[in-house]
């Protein structure tokens, strides 16, 4: 949620922001509310004072042997008076709380305008792999060494869903492993957390209300059912929501596993066939909750974690800084590791770094004690995926295909497969 004080003092530079993500919002009759409601508020603490006032009297004009009614009868009137004065300001809350909760975050100064298009590719590491023979697609080597069963996958559970068997098991749980052991490394608190989330956790986020229909739900979609986490950002930016953190601890740094529930899977292109989207995956996330002051150092810490796994895989890969279109609603900059697929010729992204800043933290009311001034401040929440598995597989399987139609298994993956160094 953004802050209510920059768009009652900037409104048309917070329009103009987000208008970079294609955006277009006028805070003409939103700041109208505002004024009216700070106005009803006034009304009404005057009243309460009056009340208050009246209310002193009454004791006093009885031991006086005055008539008290007429005083009393004012009194209930101010009351009243209050009652509807409260119900107005409450449906004006609503409306104002909802339209806040619509807006997207706005993008960093040095984010431009613009969707996909507008991405930039600020490095890349290794090169595309060279094959002196006619390289397979990681349906092909999936199917020949019996590591994925898509056939069987669907008929459990339809079209966007596999089955992990054999060799194809170990490497996708040797993968995660790896991701943990790094992660842990790094000083990372590695945390299992719950599949089923309450409607909070989806508004902390930021993905709800205007997601909701992005995620499986368990019953009726409403603000008492629960949701099948859809990452685990989800549920790790939200773990101290509504709680006061000390400054001497952060920074907060997060690992956690969790296969990942999507509904968006879905159309099935060429450039997503097989493994390359589902609507359930594997994928370690990264979240730190940081101080405004460490902000950005930590996210290029987390750029560098999620980089260094895909380099550590030894994967060609490339980092893009997303346009302003491009990132999601609750982020202010987004830095994408992408993979090469050579049987597609095209890359796809591993791993996400975002920033969402105070974004988040305003949902979920996330804050700390700042040490030198003693005031009370919205943490920041940053994210990245460290790493999702569903990508990674075809490209290892791609990069590191044999002319004898075997693969060779990545060095850093070896000790979590019992040694094994060839998929024969």
């Amino acid at each position: 949620m953004l802050d209510i004080n920059l768009i009652r003092s900037n409104a048309s530079d917070v329009a103009k922001a987000l208008a970079k993500k294609g955006v277009d919002v006028d805070f003409t009759h939103f700041l109208e509310q505002d004024t009216k409601k700070r106005q009803l508020l006034s009304e009404v603490e005057q009243l309460k004072a009056q009340r208050n006032s009246n209310s002193a009297l009454v004791p006093q004009y009885k031991k006086e042997g005055k008539d008290v009614s007429e005083l009393i009868a004012k009194t209930k009137k101010i009351g009243e008076d209050i009652a509807k004065l409260d119900e107005e300001i409450s449906l004006l809350d609503k409306e104002m709380t909802d339209f806040m909760l619509s807006l997207p975050n706005i993008p960093d100064e040095d984010v431009v305008a613009g969707g996909k298009e507008a991405n930039e590719v600020i490095r890349t590491f290794g090169e595309k792999p060279n094959f002196d023979f006619e390289p397979k697609s990681h349906i092909e080597i999936c199917e020949n060494l019996g590591l994925i069963d898509y056939e069987r996958g669907a008929k459990l559970a339809g079209n966007g869903s596999w089955i992990y068997r054999g060799l194809g098991a170990r490497l996708e749980w040797a993968l995660i492993n790896f991701f943990i052991d790094e992660h842990l490394a790094d000083g990372y608190e590695f945390v299992l957390l719950p599949h089923m989330l309450s409607y909070e956790c989806g508004l902390g986020a930021g993905q709800f209300p205007k997601f909701n229909d992005e995620v499986y739900w368990i019953d009726n979609k409403s603000e008492t059912s629960k949701f099948l986490l859809p990452t685990a950002e989800t549920a790790l930016v939200n773990i101290y929501r509504n709680e006061i953190l000390k400054e001497s601890d952060l920074p907060k740094k997060f690992a956690g596993y969790t296969p990942c529930y999507r509904r968006e899977a879905g159309s099935y292109r060429s450039e997503e066939r097989g493994m390359i989207r589902g609507h359930q995956f594997n994928k370690v996330e990264m979240v730190q909750y940081t101080t405004a002051k460490d902000s950005d150092k930590a996210f290029e810490e987390l750029v560098g974690k999620a980089e260094r796994l895909v380099q550590k895989l030894g994967l060609h890969h490339q980092v893009s800084k997303l346009a302003a279109g491009d990132c999601s609603a609750s982020m202010c900059r987004t830095y994408d590791i992408e993979i090469w697929i050579p049987s597609m010729g095209i890359y796809k992204e591993v791993s996400s770094a975002s920033n969402a800043r105070d974004y988040q933290a305003r949902r979920s009311n996330t804050r700390y004690r700042n040490e030198e001034t003693k005031k009370l401040e919205y943490v920041h929440t940053l994210n990245a995926s460290g790493l999702a598995t569903s990508r990674l597989f075809p490209a290892i399987l791609e990069q590191y295909q044999n002319a004898d139609g075997s693969v060779t298994v990545p060095e850093v993956l070896r000790k979590y497969m019992g040694g094994i160094e060839v998929i024969k």
